[in-house]
């Protein structure tokens, strides 16, 4: 069975920029550094900065006790939590990614020049909300075109998308806006990363006969990876570690794809590989 790694995969540059402050934050070892919320969505990445460099993950900022810094995730934080850590006194280091800051920039900007927005993204997802928050107009969040027929559009909207969304759901929205609102402003905040990575899975995906796509279940971007995955490979499996593979998904199997989302760890990745040859000896033995 050949193993094939799909061109693009795994950290991006946000994640990468995280995980080194992070790094970096560690002090003595008396000093540590808490998350609010988790820094990415890998727990296998958070327990080794925990385990090595003294990171903690706390929920939210009222968890914070003694701790000597806070981290701000990747995916940001609301505004309003951002103001009530300022006032704390503890240092705060910002690990926000800059493709996340963009549309919260964007939101302030045009809310405040009298645009309602439209978010394409999960409600539920910390980065949303974080984005939701810089808002001073009313924010409509849709992961559809149905959501928003049931929606009353005003006159001029603003409308912008999670960053790990995929782009032609995101065209879709925006054409919907278009031919029914007077005014509508595009912001294109889809990461670029994420859009080489999805690419990538679908060219790798057409031609595999078996897919494996490896980060945290709880992963927007990574779950959009498997989706377009399976849609072309119908053996496509999300998996967090090498310790999920099952050898009975590779029999018979001539091309195994891999891929893996923005935040997971080139030393998962690699262990996911070495698991994938194991099997595949066995299997040919």
């Amino acid at each position: 069975m050949k193993i094939e790694l799909a061109k693009n995969y795994g950290f991006c540059f946000g994640v990468k920029r995280a995980i080194k402050i992070a790094e970096n934050s560690a002090g003595s070892q008396e000093s540590t550094s808490a998350t609010i919320g988790e820094l990415i969505h890998n727990s296998l990445e958070i327990n080794r900065l925990k385990d090595n460099f003294r990171v903690k993950t706390l929920k939210n900022i009222s968890e914070l006790t003694d701790e000597k810094r806070a981290i701000i995730r990747t995916h940001g934080i609301t505004k309003g939590d951002l103001e009530k850590l300022k006032t704390t006194g503890i240092e705060i280091v910002d690990a926000t990614c800059p493709f996340v800051t963009k549309p919260q920039n964007i939101v302030e900007k045009m809310s405040n020049e009298g645009y309602e927005i439209v978010i394409f993204g999960d409600i539920n997802h910390p980065e949303v909300r974080g984005v939701m928050s810089y808002s001073s107009k009313p924010v409509h969040v849709v992961l559809s075109i149905d959501e928003l027929k049931n929606t009353k559009l005003p006159q001029k909207v603003a409308v912008i998308s999670q960053t790990t969304k995929k782009i032609e759901e995101f065209i879709s929205i925006v054409t919907y806006l278009m031919q029914r609102v007077k005014e509508v402003r595009v912001f294109n905040t889809i990461c670029n990363a994420t859009l080489e990575n999805q690419e990538a899975v679908r060219e790798l995906a057409s031609k595999a006969d078996v897919m494996v796509i490896v980060g945290g279940k709880n992963s927007s971007n990574t779950k959009q990876l498997y989706l377009i995955s399976k849609n072309l490979c119908k053996d496509s499996y999300l998996i967090e570690s090498q310790n999920e593979l099952n050898s009975e998904w590779f029999k018979n199997k001539k091309i195994c794809g891999v891929s893996a989302g923005a935040s997971t760890p080139e030393w998962v990745i690699q262990n996911v590989i070495k698991e994938l040859e194991n099997i595949d000896k066995i299997c040919n033995s």
